[in-house]
């Protein structure tokens, strides 16, 4: 089996830190997901619907290999950070006036 272990950016709604240090361990699906003639539901393979949470990324690894799991780890993130002041705000920059 094939998982995917990766560190999940924040969402749109959250101006914080809080709950961006967690990685976590997705199953990849085999099977195409189609839906169903009767109900129009998607059937398929239901382990793509298993998430799991690991406070880091040895312990998502060492979880893979006690299960026998192939993975494809995604490296994380860097945040990049632009200093800046509250005068840059109202600095006059030449570059602008073109």
């Amino acid at each position: 089996m094939d998982a995917r272990i990766y560190k999940p950016s924040k969402t749109a709604m959250q101006s914080g830190h809080g709950n961006t240090e967690r990685w976590v361990l997705e199953y990849e699906s085999k099977s195409n997901r189609e839906p169903e003639s009767l109900m129009g539901w998607t059937t398929g393979d239901t382990l793509g619907q298993v998430c799991l949470e690991f406070p880091t990324l040895d312990e998502a690894r060492n979880y893979a290999a006690r299960k026998g799991l192939s993975v494809t780890i995604q490296p994380a993130h860097g945040r990049k950070l632009k200093p800046r002041n509250y005068v840059d705000n109202f600095r006059y920059r030449a570059e602008d006036e073109a």
